[in-house]
């Protein structure tokens, strides 16, 4: 690519949940070794850089979001030495790695909070999150938001620890710097190891309000108790953004290495809460933006979630575009539509890799993987064990990649860790690859395409229409090169008569042949139809 190709801008970051993508050894739960086998199969695809969900040393009461040492690799995943193979092996393929960094809190058995609960003047007391309880009752009004209170008392030093998740998950104290220079440090120590980015774990969360105010009622989205309050002042704090220009600093001085950040807003899509984290192009490098994985299918919802999101972004920043991750039910079967769903998933694919922004796509989503169905004695996700069965919990969404026909769909010789989709014998990648009308065939032609089309890697976006038939269009342009993507939401034919001029080419299609020239842009589109052109006159 050019001199001014930046990976994490203009390419395209694939999710990895290593617990599920492709088992080496055959004890039933994935790993690094196993993703090395992989890194075939994910460069043909077209990908530039793998985000790969924790692999830290971890008692796994959240599955690795509970690190108990920053510095080593889980013995479940590995060892040091198969990462560093992994980050070699990638490399050689250009494809960059990418850490997710969990820094709102530690395991409660990382050694850093053993020392802080041992004594009430120990020096790393004030690592975390301590304080007395009022008239007998607990500090303050706060929430976890995986049930229950987010303080937890510790009988040996009489005090409240703060937790915004599991118990086993003390929230550290970011304004100790001491605590801040140490996580500066576990982050460097990952440079150092040739890591490129970082994905920040609930990153809005890092700062608590210094006074430790009672959080206001709010009518939440869900049942559950933490989404009764207006979370004020448990996250998104002012001085959270010092640190996070800090860290991009850091990051700075090392090169082409990135950052994303979850921002984990208290109503489904705060685009604006996502991009205040991008600063002024000295914050975050990108921030995900959820509105679109709480978006139904529609083309005119989409549309101004688009719109909103394309003009939030600061001009010195970047947007990025998801619609799958490890922590909301997959977009297969979000958006439904029974016999209709490969058509729907392609749909979802043309929007996902021909928008403004970084793509990231969650592993399976490729082939059109659906949410498995995990019988309430085999949940896993503690999440789900909780809330079952309001809420299923997270596990329907890490399902073992479908790699074959094979048993235990090609994933492991051994029983896998959670069981795999019933749907394994018609939906996976050996099935898919070479059939030209498959979702994987789909993909790796749009990945390709968008990689060829700086129209579609850098350009600016802009509506052509208002959707209110069904269909949404835009252009993409840059420089000279301008492209106009059509995608019909609509299960009927519909046409389209955009106020654009020229001539104009197909260039990849569900349903149109690749070159047929259109000297205008009136045109019909088939049911579930995603055509994307370009203008040649």
């Amino acid at each position: 690519m050019g001199m001014d190709w930046l990976w994490w801008k203009h390419g395209v970051i694939y999710q990895i949940y290593p617990r599920s993508f492709y088992d080496s050894n055959g004890d039933g739960v994935g790993d690094i070794a196993g993703i090395i086998e992989k890194l075939a199969y994910l460069s043909d695809l077209g990908i530039d850089g793998i985000w790969l969900s924790p692999i830290n040393t971890s008692p796994m009461f959240d599955f690795g979001y509970d690190i108990s040492d920053y510095r080593g690799i889980d013995p479940v995943f590995g060892t040091q030495r198969d990462f560093d193979t992994f980050i070699e092996a990638a490399h050689r393929r250009g494809i960059r790695v990418i850490l997710d960094l969990v820094m709102n809190h530690t395991s409660h058995l990382h050694p850093w909070f053993v020392e802080s609960r041992s004594s009430r003047d120990n020096p790393k007391r004030d690592w975390y999150i301590w304080r007395d309880g009022r008239k007998g009752r607990y500090p303050n009004n706060w929430m976890a938001a995986f049930g229950g209170r987010a303080w937890e008392w510790d009988e040996k030093t009489q005090q409240y620890y703060l937790h915004s998740f599991l118990k086993e998950q003390p929230d550290v104290n970011w304004r100790n710097p001491e605590l801040k220079k140490a996580m500066f440090a576990e982050i460097r120590f990952w440079l150092d190891r040739g890591v490129d980015g970082f994905r920040l774990d609930v990153v809005n969360q890092f700062v608590k309000d210094d006074r430790f105010r009672n959080n206001p009622f709010s009518l939440g989205p869900y049942p559950r108790p933490y989404d009764l309050q207006r979370h004020v002042f448990d996250r998104d704090r002012p001085e959270l953004h010092d640190i996070l220009k800090e860290f991009r600093s850091l990051l700075d001085s090392y090169d082409e290495r990135m950052s994303v950040g979850e921002v984990n807003a208290g109503v489904p899509g705060d685009s604006a809460l996502a991009a205040g984290y991008l600063g002024s192009g000295d914050e975050l490098h990108l921030s995900f933006d959820f509105s679109f994985v709480f978006q139904s299918w529609s083309a005119r919802g989409f549309l101004r979630r688009i719109a909103e999101w394309d003009a939030l972004i600061p001009v010195n920043s970047w947007p990025c575009v998801v619609l799958n991750n490890h922590d909301q039910p997959r977009s297969r079967s979000r958006f439904g539509g029974g016999t209709d769903a490969p058509a729907r998933a392609k749909l979802a694919a043309a929007m996902l890799l021909t928008l403004r922004g970084t793509p990231f796509l969650y592993y399976g989503e490729e082939i059109g993987m659906s949410n498995g169905n995990i019988p309430r004695k085999e949940i896993q996700d503690p999440v789900g064990k909780r809330y079952w069965p309001f809420h299923p919990g997270r596990d329907p969404e890490r399902t073992p990649m479908q790699w074959s026909a094979e048993p235990n769909a090609g994933f492991s010789s051994g029983k896998p860790w959670l069981r795999v989709n019933g749907d394994y014998r018609g939906v996976n990648v050996e099935l898919q690859s070479g059939d030209g009308g498959s979702v994987l065939e789909f993909y790796r032609k749009l990945i390709a395409l968008r990689r060829s089309c700086p129209a579609l890697n850098r350009g600016s976006w802009e509506s052509a229409g208002d959707a209110k038939n069904d269909v949404l269009c835009y252009t993409r342009t840059h420089e000279r090169e301008k492209m106009f993507v059509a995608l019909n939401f609509s299960a009927s034919p519909r046409r389209i008569r955009p106020a654009l001029g020229g001539a104009w080419r197909v260039a990849l299609s569900t349903h149109k042949s690749v070159a047929i020239e259109y000297p205008t842009l009136d045109m019909g589109l088939a049911p579930y139809e995603a055509t994307v052109l370009e203008r040649v006159s």
